[in-house]
């Protein structure tokens, strides 16, 4: 669909014809402070630019383009002002205005900006989740998710298999002091954990403690 310009009442449209007649479109800043200065150039009352919206290059004075290039573009902070409006749109009388006026107009629009930009929620999905609409950055946002669920599955596997090492260098160790009747009362009590893999039927009290061996002497 070709891009028609948004001036009021101007019916030019992106077309091979207009390319012909050297006819330019030109989109609105994304600045907003420019953006709002173009809209309101326009006195088109309700309207709100968006990043699709142009302007014909008929509404620019000639010595506002830049034609250095192949490329004709408008020089900065250029305001469009060559328009054809009727008489109830003719040019507002000045108002004067104070540093509160000023700052209040700027918050209000300011706050109508963000507004317009603010996304609607989809009240089809059951979850308010923020999606991606373009699928590649949705697919390397599940790679990325799947390859931290991987990296969290290796690092329990690692885990688990520390945990196995720990547990059989200590069963091997209680092992040697068991046999060298080098455990204590004390130490028993606190490893009540692995007694069901080191006694084996073994009861706490049948173990030669120092105290057991005082005893039996």
């Amino acid at each position: 669909m070709p891009a028609h310009c948004a001036a009021y009442n101007c019916t030019v449209r992106r077309t091979i014809e207009t390319r012909k007649r050297g006819i330019t479109f030109h989109r609105f800043p994304r600045d907003y402070g420019r953006r709002r200065k173009w809209e309101v150039a326009l006195r088109r009352e309700g309207f709100a630019a968006n990043d699709e919206s142009v302007l014909c290059s008929n509404h620019f004075k000639p010595d506002e383009f830049d034609r250095a290039g192949q490329i004709c573009r408008l020089r900065p902070d250029v305001i469009p002002s060559v328009f054809n409006f009727p008489a109830h749109l003719g040019k507002p009388k000045a108002t004067r205005t104070t540093a509160t006026s000023r700052q209040a107009m700027e918050s209000l629009h300011t706050s109508q900006y963000a507004i317009k930009k603010e996304p609607q929620p989809n009240v089809d999905l059951d979850h308010n989740y923020s999606l991606p609409s373009s699928p590649s950055v949705l697919k390397a946002r599940f790679s990325e998710a799947a390859a931290r669920v991987l990296s969290l599955e290796k690092k329990k596997r690692n885990a688990q298999v520390r945990e196995r090492r720990a547990k059989t260098t200590i069963t091997a160790l209680l092992k040697v002091l068991r046999e060298k009747n080098l455990l204590t009362e004390d130490l028993c009590e606190s490893l009540k954990i692995y007694s069901d893999s080191i006694w084996a039927g073994r009861s706490t009290s049948e173990v030669q403690t120092p105290k057991n061996r005082r005893t039996h002497r």
